[in-house]
């Protein structure tokens, strides 16, 4: 025979049960949000969305001509229509065999100094518009560093550290964990995978995220 204390015990725990389980079924039921647009919910990695905001993450190789032109053309469409409300940067990934890793390097280098973006755009113009495809030596990065506003002997200081090259591979290895097959490839939020490099896809599917937030 149970003692009273172990009987209301077992009610208690019971009640509990009781109450809990609908909430539980409900959060598991619910599943991720359903949002618009074309693109892939990553099971693996986890969500990085804050309230209010999303985080782009853009997979690029400096040397692919449709990273050149979705970062001139395709990411300004965004930035203008959402303003503080979308974080974006990138992550080298390169898909174009026998070129150097300079340029991945020096935009990470530049990141650490605080001028990534400027560095990014001056890359992408010299690789694509200078026609400059070679080996970026001294001469040449110490002309690209000067013009993004930097001392070309700190930077070099930085890239014989090893750490940009290290930041480098790291995001080489991000973006073979989630499968990437082309690029440029965006990430947002950390989870939601997108291959359809198009300004209205990406347009739909952030407006939706935002959306999703005003009805939680």
């Amino acid at each position: 025979m149970r003692s009273k204390p172990a009987t209301w015990a077992m009610m208690v725990g019971m009640l509990i049960a009781a109450l809990l389980l609908p909430a539980i079924h409900a959060i598991h039921a619910s599943g991720p949000p359903e949002f618009k647009g074309n693109y892939e919910i990553l099971q693996d990695e986890r969500s990085t969305h804050q309230r209010g905001k999303v985080k782009l993450v853009e997979f690029a190789d400096f040397y692919c001509p449709h990273c050149h032109y979705f970062d001139g053309e395709g990411l300004p469409i965004l930035e203008k229509e959402f303003g503080k409300k979308l974080e974006t940067t990138m992550v080298g990934f390169p898909v174009i065999r026998g070129k150097l890793p300079t340029p991945f390097d020096m935009y990470e280098q530049a990141k650490l100094m605080g001028k990534g973006n400027e560095m990014k755009k001056v890359l992408f113009r010299t690789i694509h518009k200078d026609k400059v495809t070679g080996v970026l030596d001294r001469s040449i990065r110490e002309v690209l560093i000067k013009e993004v506003g930097l001392d070309p002997k700190v930077f070099e200081e930085g890239l014989a550290s090893g750490k940009p090259a290290q930041l480098f591979e790291e995001g080489k290895k991000w973006g073979e964990r989630i499968k990437l097959q082309q690029t440029p490839t965006i990430l947002l939020d950390g989870n939601i995978k997108v291959e359809k490099i198009d300004p209205d896809n990406l347009k739909l599917l952030i407006h939706s995220i935002l959306d999703a937030d005003s009805k939680k």
